[in-house]
């Protein structure tokens, strides 16, 4: 006999994977002025720590990106209090990453009338936190 299908309309099947998603407290920044390469050296960093050091090495770190991962961490604390009711001090950082955004592309003037191009890049920073 043959694999049989049942015939599952789109936006349902879209219900039931969406009703799948983990309900963990997280926060996105989009459009992060940030490369993401630059954004990764910070993210590894707190990738798998409790909260409360994770906020300890944003607030010492000295690269700018750490500030504004900074506000993204404390934005998933807030939600997670808030929409989650969970205690900050049971919270660590489950997942962080970082992924391309567009790109503007600047010119620089150059010598004898040559003209180079800037890329200002950008991303999209997701940290997700869990409870332990």
């Amino acid at each position: 006999m043959a694999n049989v299908h049942k015939k599952v309309h789109r936006s349902q099947f879209k219900r039931e994977r969406n009703a799948q998603n983990d309900k963990r407290p997280s926060a996105k920044l989009s459009y992060a002025r940030i490369p993401v390469q630059k954004a990764c050296f910070v993210l590894d960093a707190i990738r798998g720590k409790d909260v409360k050091t994770a906020l300890g090495i944003l607030a010492y770190n000295p690269r700018y990106a750490s500030g504004v991962i900074k506000k993204l961490v404390e934005s998933a604390i807030a939600n997670a209090e808030n929409n989650n009711n969970l205690q900050a001090d049971k919270l660590y950082i489950a997942e962080c990453h970082a992924s391309n955004g567009p790109i503007m592309k600047r010119v620089h003037p150059r010598a004898q009338g040559r003209a180079y191009r800037i890329f200002k890049r950008m991303s999209h920073i997701t940290v997700v936190l869990d409870e332990r």
